[in-house]
């Protein structure tokens, strides 16, 4: 048996969550069917294993290459056996096992989302979408195209951080340098002295003393602490956590709400113009966020327009977008085309999310100079007043 999370809506609109034991989705499905409830979402379970995730670049030409052969009319689980003897390590045996799945029945993305997947969250929601709607095809074009984004996305981003991540690397060193080195030595020579020193200058040696005795240990606890928090982060609760602080966050929070944003309401475009129901769509979009608090905004959104709410004013409510979306949104809904104007609200978010984080890398050099430039300038005036104050004999 394998353990399901599942959202189901009653016949008064309540909407329901809870686990199941099931072997199969569709078995949740039947039962929930059974219960009079209208199941909403039903999805295997995620564990802590699923942290080794799969490099985008080429997660993304095999979903190209899957997208290309499903279209020509291979069929899916022959397409999936081939892209597998293609690839190695864990997404060979993430495909081989997707394809043993399909042969049993299972949709793709319930089949891509085993306990040793090594594809992200955000891939499965929008194939889940695309089976949802019948439109698997333009789903794993659209899962290809959003790799291919974050793929160079990332890489821009990493280009970009080469300079700051060296400029990081050698004023670290240096500051170490001077703390544990050069100003032990030079506290020796005023101490020979035996003259009262500056508050700046005794400041400057109590950190140096503190550094080369417990310095060691405080990184050692620093980095235990980030292994923690990093094995925390991929608990469900710890994620969630996680995602709240990265969008109160004052310039990353803007990015991770754009990128969110962005994959959501294309999601939802795409699941509409397919000709399904907006609760569903809902769900579906709350899955391809990638990030676990916009899902669950989304997932309150669901539950206010189940009541009656218009959707404009769900989302509004739980602030699930940015501003920008939100304003096409509502356009959408007004205008009855919500389906276009969602997914142009997905690329203006993409866009919108890019130059924000341009920006947040363009401003990370120069913080980073003043930063190490004032830690330079209180050494050496530390180091200046100690000298001045020096009196001959």
């Amino acid at each position: 048996m394998i353990p399901f999370a599942f959202r189901a809506a009653t016949a008064d609109g309540t909407i329901v969550k809870g686990t199941m034991q099931a072997s199969t989705p569709a078995e949740v499905r039947s039962t929930l069917a059974g219960r009079a409830m209208f199941p909403l979402s039903v999805r295997r379970r995620r564990t802590a294993s699923m942290k080794h995730m799969a490099n985008r670049r080429q997660l993304a030409v095999v979903f190209r290459s899957i997208a290309s052969l499903v279209e020509a009319g291979v069929p899916l689980e022959r397409t999936v056996g081939a892209s597998a003897d293609l690839v190695a390590g864990r997404l060979h045996a993430t495909l081989a096992t997707a394809r043993d799945e399909l042969r049993r029945g299972h949709t793709f993305a319930d089949a891509l989302g085993g306990v040793s997947s090594c594809v992200p969250p955000v891939v499965i929601g929008i194939i889940r979408a695309g089976e949802r709607g019948s439109k698997l095809e333009q789903a794993l074009v659209q899962v290809a195209d959003q790799l291919e984004r974050e793929a160079d996305l990332a890489g821009a981003v990493r280009q970009a951080l080469a300079y700051p991540l060296l400029l990081l690397t050698a004023g670290g060193a240096s500051v170490i340098v001077i703390g544990t080195v050069v100003v032990p030595k030079f506290a020796t020579l005023l101490a020979d002295l035996g003259q009262e020193l500056p508050p700046s200058t005794r400041l400057l040696l109590a950190t140096s003393e503190f550094m080369s005795h417990w310095g060691l240990l405080v990184m050692l606890g620093l980095g235990l602490a980030l292994a923690g928090m990093v094995r925390w982060s991929h608990a469900g609760s710890g994620r969630l956590a996680i995602d709240r602080l990265l969008l109160r966050m004052p310039l990353v929070g803007r990015v991770r709400m754009g990128l969110a944003t962005s994959r959501a309401c294309r999601t939802l475009g795409s699941m509409l113009a397919s000709g399904m129901s907006l609760l569903p769509a809902l769900e579906g979009a709350g899955e391809a966020a990638g990030d676990r608090s916009v899902e669950g905004r989304l997932g309150r959104s669901c539950e206010r327009v189940a009541l009656g709410e218009s959707l404009t004013t769900a989302l509004t409510r739980e602030r699930v977008f940015s501003p920008s979306a939100m304003q096409l949104i509502a356009v959408g809904e007004a205008s009855g085309r919500l389906a276009l104007m969602s997914r142009q609200a997905g690329d203006l978010a993409a866009l919108e999310s890019e130059r924000s984080l341009g920006a947040l890398v363009n401003l990370l050099e120069p913080a980073l100079v003043v930063l190490f430039g004032a830690l330079v300038a209180w050494v050496a005036l530390a180091l200046l007043q100690a000298v001045y104050a020096v009196r001959p004999a």
